[in-house]
This record gives C-alpha cells, structure tokens and sequence, in this order.
C-alpha cells in the first residue's frame, strides 16, 4: 500500500514540516520505496515534483523538504507499487484539466478489473489502477457536468458515490484537489486534523523534529492536514470510517459524510 499526504488552508502555507516525516516513510521507517511525488497549487497554476526513487533517498525531496513553497492546496503520495512498473509515469498525484482549472489526484489502494473502467476521453499515460481510476472519475463528472456547476457541493456528493463504487472494486483511498477544494475517500485508513489558534508544538513520529506553530502562524490561520497515517505524535488526529468522505474548503471542513450505495 501507499501513503497520502495533502494540507488545505485558507492562507497559503508549506508543508516542509508534514513532508519531513512522511519522506522517512518512503524507504527508511516504511516499505514505500517505489517513488514520490507532491503537486503544490498557486493561483490558477500548479507545480509538481516526483521522483521514482525512495523519498528518503532522493535530492528532489529534499529540496521540497528544505524549500518553503507556500500553497492553499496540496496533494503529496508516497508508492509502494502493486499495478504498473517502478516509474515515473506511475508515479502519483496525477494531474488533468477539466473546465479550465487543474484537477490533482493521488489513491492508495489496489483495484480489480480496473482494466474495464471507460475513462472517455481521458487517456492513462501510465499502467496504475490509479491513474486509470482518475480517468474514469473524470469522465464521469465531465459527463454528468458538460460545464462547470455553479455550486460544487452536488458534484462532491456525486463524487463520493462514484468512489464507493470503485471501492468495490478493492481498497479506495483517496485525495482529490482542484486547488480550492480538498476532497477526501476513506476506504480503509485515512485520518485528518485541522489546527486553529490557539497553535502550539507537534512532534513528528518519524523524525526527531518538533515545531512551535505558535511562531510559525497568526492567529486567523487555520490548516487541516490529511494522512493515511498520523504524522505527530503529540495532537488528536481524527479517523475517518469506511465509505465516510470530507470536503475542505480552504483549511475549513464543510462537507461530511457517508457515501451512499
């Protein structure tokens, strides 16, 4: 299995602290040795670093772990493979423009019969039942949505349906982000917290660092984070059920609940 990572905040904010610990799960305090990656928005634009190589050895995630890019939205994974080669085409989160504005996906989880899953138009570059996966959702909102809905919230719904059907086809954990919204599926494993003022310290499981977010934060500031596993050892994450979904909106939870059948 994989590993997700993903932080929404209604200012921008880095996430070298989070990245740091998950990094050491890539190869070093877990078996996630088959690549990385991590997809950063800013504005209507996004950037995206990945690397088939163990995060815990690669020059690239060091450098996302030292250099503060400030983002509202971002999406991090680490592979351990199961569907397609080590490679950088299989390399997670993917990313695809659907009404002008870029979409970011990253899954944890095997599928079966991913292979019958009609993605439309959406064409996998790579082998991953992830990716193939994306595709398929992708298709499916262009197809109920020709444009753009004026009010999001009837599409994540829709989109939680879509993901309990693909959790019938295996394990479906999932991250989705458009650079304003965060949506999450459970599954199996995913957890979540959101921290708010009054900040104080965290202290990662993984790596002997700890951090004051008093200094790092004001005091409007307010950031959720997204894990398949807790990152701290320190704050009360919270556990999401299976087949339960969250929609944050800038740092803010707004959507909850569980996916009908």
């Amino acid at each position: 299995m994989c590993e997700l990572l993903g932080l929404s905040a209604n200012v921008p904010t880095d996430i070298c602290f989070s990245f740091t610990g998950l990094m050491q799960r890539g190869g070093k305090t877990g078996p996630h040795r088959d690549g990385w990656g991590i997809t950063f928005y800013e504005g209507k634009g996004c950037r995206t670093f990945k690397d088939p190589m163990p995060s815990c050895q690669s020059r690239i995630a060091q450098l996302v772990q030292e250099y503060p890019i400030k983002s509202c939205a971002i999406v991090s994974h680490i592979r351990q493979a199961n569907r397609g080669a080590v490679a950088l085409e299989n390399t997670h989160p993917f990313t695809r423009e659907l009404w002008g504005r870029y979409w970011t996906f990253a899954h944890n989880g095997q599928l079966t019969e991913h292979e019958t899953l009609d993605t439309g138009r959406f064409w996998p570059v790579g082998q991953t039942d992830s990716e193939r996966a994306f595709c398929w959702l992708l298709n499916r909102m262009e197809s109920s949505y020709p444009t753009p809905p004026a009010d999001m919230t009837p599409l994540f719904h829709a989109m939680a349906a879509w993901c309990r059907e693909l959790s019938g086809l295996g394990v479906f954990n999932l991250l989705l982000t458009d650079g304003e919204y965060v949506m999450t599926y459970c599954s199996t494993q995913l957890h979540w917290l959101t921290r708010r003022a009054p900040f104080g310290q965290a202290q990662l499981l993984d790596e002997d660092v700890t951090i004051d977010f008093q200094q790092e934060t004001t005091p409007n500031d307010v950031v959720s984070v997204i894990a398949t596993q807790p990152l701290t050892q320190n704050e009360s994450w919270h556990r999401m059920q299976s087949g339960e979904f969250n929609l944050f909106h800038y740092g803010e939870r707004v959507l909850n609940g569980v996916a009908a059948s």
